[in-house]
């Protein structure tokens, strides 16, 4: 294209791939004018023109508003500052697409009503805020009875979910079913039955003790320890290992106020840690294949993690420390097996 030749009009439509009435409608509007004007009154366009032309389009095709083109062609703003203020309502948009989808989505999957339509456009659009919120009334709720262990209480809320700037469907779709989980009187009534089953009285009292919580802190080193050692393919009867395998036992003899030192004790802890690995690895093949837990409790912590995004990462971690418990196995009683089930 010469640099120095004028254009007519139906040349620069054919070049810019726009109308000759929106040329003529651009020029109307002050937003590029022509270059020159024929004797007859014919619209004439140079390269720059034609340029500017093409941009417009650009910018039109992202929904960039006349006024702003037009200011940014009279230099009273740059690309970038207009680039990112429409960025920002693009995402905007889709992120009002994306809890619009998931609504939708949820009501289709559940053949919903007018209310339940109401309830989970309002789940969906709650801020960071209410989001934590809505979470810390759930355990505040459910936690009732266990208020001897004030830490424990605590730690069941320690990590509320996170859903992302930019969720993905599936991360939205799991927001919405744990918000209205959450918010059911029946889900909590029964969660909180659970939890006051399982740890207010007996062993499960014990296990979350603040002494027994102390304890599994002392004990995260050791396991990550165990994971490495896996890992890096130790040979559990080398003297690294049994010294990490004594540690172990001591912290656990520290923990239920005894001795695991005689070779019966080694043993029985070594098939105990046997039955773990299979265990986890079945629960994590039926979570990634069956149905999902109907359990209240279960559903929860599963709900979080695919909202949080970190379903995989947890996987891979609690797989880490399956494998580690086998190779603790091998270095405590390499004759070790399984006990029966």
């Amino acid at each position: 294209m010469d640099d120095e030749k004028m254009y007519p009009i139906g040349d620069v439509a054919r070049r810019t791939g726009l109308s000759v009435s929106a040329i003529r409608y651009y020029a109307d509007a002050g937003v590029v004018q022509p270059s020159a004007l024929t004797t007859a009154g014919y619209r004439l366009y140079d390269i720059e023109a034609i340029a500017r032309l093409e941009l417009v389009r650009t910018l039109r095709d992202l929904d960039a508003g006349l006024d702003d083109i037009r200011r940014l062609l009279a230099g009273q703003t740059t690309l970038h500052d207009l680039a990112t203020a429409h960025l920002a309502v693009v995402e905007r948009e889709a992120s009002r697409l994306r809890a619009r989808r998931a609504v939708l989505r949820a009501l289709v999957r559940q053949h919903g009503t007018a209310e339940q339509a109401a309830l989970l456009h309002r789940l969906v659009s709650l801020s960071d805020e209410e989001r934590e919120r809505l979470i810390a009334d759930f355990w505040a709720d459910v936690s009732e009875g266990l208020n001897e262990n004030p830490r424990f209480v605590a730690e069941l809320n320690s990590a509320p979910p996170r859903l992302p700037d930019e969720p993905t469907p599936e991360q939205l779709d799991a927001w919405i079913e744990l918000a209205a989980l959450v918010s059911d009187p029946q889900v909590r009534s029964a969660v909180r039955a659970e939890l006051n089953e399982r740890f207010t009285d007996g062993p499960g009292h014990l296990l979350v003790s603040p002494d027994a919580l102390k304890s599994y802190e002392r004990a995260a080193p050791l396991l990550k320890e165990a994971v490495a050692a896996q890992q890096a393919a130790l040979a559990p009867d080398s003297s690294q290992a049994q010294e990490l395998g004594d540690r172990y036992l001591r912290w656990l003899g520290g923990m239920f106020g005894t001795s695991f030192d005689d070779a019966t004790s080694r043993r029985e802890i070594a098939g105990g840690l046997l039955l773990m690995e299979p265990q986890i690895l079945a629960d994590q093949e039926r979570e990634a294949n069956g149905p999902r837990p109907t359990d209240p409790y279960e559903r929860y912590q599963l709900l979080v993690q695919m909202v949080d995004g970190t379903l995989d990462a947890n996987h891979a971690e609690l797989a880490g420390y399956a494998a580690a418990n086998t190779w603790l196995a091998a270095v405590l009683d390499p004759t070790a097996t399984a006990p029966p089930e």
